[in-house]
């Protein structure tokens, strides 16, 4: 996936734009409790998924949190990234829900 690189910038400051992630958390504030819950529903869905696509074909021994975090401190520009592309993205899917 592309690096979006400055187009996320966080800056508390910035009392129009705010950060994807404080964002996403008005947004949710606000949207009706059902909307929510079911975005969040799609995101635990989600997550499970590619979860199980981590751990197929490995051992009982294998932990998945440890991997996670091996591959976070090893790629921690490119995760957090996606972090603020996936607030982006899962907010858009509340909005988008608003007025339906």
């Amino acid at each position: 996936m592309a690096s979006f690189k400055d187009w996320f910038t966080e800056d508390e400051d910035d009392i129009f734009m705010g950060s994807p992630k404080s964002k996403f958390f008005d947004v949710s504030r606000e949207a009706s409790k059902d909307i929510v819950e079911e975005e969040m529903d799609k995101i635990v869905e989600k997550l499970a998924v590619l979860e199980m696509i981590i751990c197929a074909g490995k051992d009982d021994d294998f932990d998945i949190n440890q991997y996670i975090k091996d591959y976070t401190l090893d790629n921690m520009a490119e995760v957090n990234a996606m972090k603020k592309g996936l607030y982006v993205e899962f907010t858009g899917d509340i909005i988008s829900r608003l007025d339906s």
